[in-house]
This record gives C-alpha cells, sequence and structure tokens, in this order.
C-alpha cells in the first residue's frame, strides 16, 4: 500500500523524535521471518523498553539525518527492523541478540552509540553495556569498597590489642 506525503512526514516526524530520546540504534535484517516471531520481538522491545519500528530505508535516512544517529546511511538497505534503546544504551543490541538466537533470520546489520556507525562484530560489545541500574549499582560497590576496608582496618586494631591482652593473660596464669 502507497503511503501519501503526509503519512510519510508523520513517520519520518515520529521516528525523528524517538532518536532524539534514544541512548542508541540496532538495525537489523528479518528477511523470512514469520509474523508470530516479529510479534514476539515486539512484545520483548515493549518489556525492555526498545522501540521497534519497520520502515522504509529512505524515510529512515531523513529521520535519521536529523538525530544524532548520522552516518549510518550505508548500512540501510534491505528490508529492515529499527530498535531505539529509550532506557538502556545496549537494550536494543541486548534484545536482537537474545532473539537471533532463537530465530537465525534476524542478522543484524548496524549499530549506532550517538555519532558512529558500528558493525555487526561489535554487537556482543554493545550488547554487554550495564543497565542504568547495574551502572549505580557499580558505582556504589566501588565507593562502598575503600569505606568498608578502612573500617574493617581501624576494626582490627582494638581486636588485635584485646586478643594480645587474652593471651599475656594466659600465659601469666599458665605461669
Amino acid at each position: 500500500m502507497a503511503l501519501g506525503l503526509e503519512a510519510k512526514k508523520e513517520i519520518v516526524a515520529e521516528v525523528t523524535d524517538v532518536a532524539s530520546r534514544a541512548l542508541s540504534v540496532a538495525v537489523a535484517e528479518y528477511r523470512g521471518m514469520e509474523v508470530a516471531d516479529l510479534t514476539e520481538l515486539r512484545v520483548k522491545a515493549r518489556e525492555q523498553g526498545v522501540y521497534l519500528r519497520v520502515i522504509r530505508n529512505t524515510l529512515a535516512k531523513r529521520a535519521l539525518a536529523e538525530s544524532k544517529f548520522t552516518g549510518m546511511d550505508d548500512a540501510l538497505k534491505g528490508p529492515l527492523i529499527y530498535g531505539f534503546s529509550l532506557d538502556a544504551p545496549g537494550g536494543a543490541a541486548r534484545l536482537f541478540k537474545d532473539f537471533s538466537k532463537e530465530n537465525d533470520k534476524l542478522n543484524v546489520t548496524a549499530l549506532s552509540i550517538g555519532s558512529g556507525l558500528l558493525g555487526p562484530e561489535k554487537l556482543d560489545a554493545v550488547a554487554s553495556l550495564p543497565t542504568r541500574d547495574e551502572a549505580l549499582a557499580k558505582l556504589l560497590a566501588t565507593f562502598k569498597a575503600p569505606v568498608g576496608k578502612f573500617v574493617q582496618t581501624i576494626n582490627e586494631v582494638p581486636s588485635k590489642f584485646a586478643r594480645v591482652l587474652t593471651a599475656i593473660k594466659e600465659k601469666k596464669e599458665a605461669e
């Protein structure tokens, strides 16, 4: 079904808006996938805070040209599904990586975090980026570790002193 000019403008505006809020974008070719598989992918995307959209590549090029994901034009060939990570930088990459384990017809073709194009070989690296909560937990653990060691060291001084006194007392009682 052919889209009218107004519908195309709405699609470009919507994708531009999403791209402006997104932390990263992953693009995958879905040639040969069945509708049930795509529906399952969309459900998982909603759960993980990833915006998925199948749009024409020409419209995607226009939308991405006005965002921080410029430079992806060369990778936009074939039937593609676009995943925009809204919550975590590695959200869309993680979604596509996990889903491609079950469905070999989903092939990631390009990734972008901010400006610049990353190839599909960087999928594992991008997918392993921590979520916001994981990053905050690691940061808090990093802050907590020196304080814990300091408290342990301070607590060790009176404990060692008490052990020495106990040893002296036992030695005196034994004599």
